[in-house]
């Protein structure tokens, strides 16, 4: 088993300007406050959203694109390092006007119109890190730092 125990520490809530990229913006709050482990949740909702699949066959992600008004109806994922920097692995539900949902690996490219999120940062003994996996080409927790 890979786990570490955590212990919380700092908690965050705010919310994202309009018009910014939601995994631009929550990847430079992780690194900017020195977050190195943590949780990440939002709500909201997006005038445009890029969300990938992981084919597992082709050891690639499957890109796609949303160009329309969206509600965020969850995000959730975690903070860890790679390439020992902050990174940010979140998964995002959104829906559309008329009950569709589509969801996915949150991908640079998703715009904000209004969006309010919390991240609890964790005090690991050892931080989580990050490297290619040889099985799924991902990266993906390795060990401990």
């Amino acid at each position: 088993m890979n786990y570490v125990e955590f212990e919380e520490s700092r908690n965050f809530i705010g919310r994202i300007p309009y018009g910014e990229d939601l995994y631009d913006y929550l990847t430079a709050f992780v690194q900017e406050n020195g977050i190195k482990a943590g949780q990440i949740s939002a709500i909201g909702a997006v005038t445009r959203a890029r969300v990938g699949f992981y084919d597992q066959h082709n050891l690639q992600y499957i890109e796609r694109e949303l160009n329309k008004h969206l509600d965020i109806t969850s995000l959730s994922g975690n903070i860890s390092l790679l390439d020992e920097k902050p990174f940010v692995h979140a998964h995002i539900l959104v829906s559309d006007d008329e009950g569709s949902s589509y969801g996915g690996h949150l991908l640079k490219g998703t715009t904000v119109f209004l969006c309010e999120f919390i991240i609890k940062e964790f005090l690991p003994e050892k931080a989580l890190v990050r490297s290619e996996d040889e099985s799924t080409v991902l990266d993906i927790w390795q060990g401990q730092k």
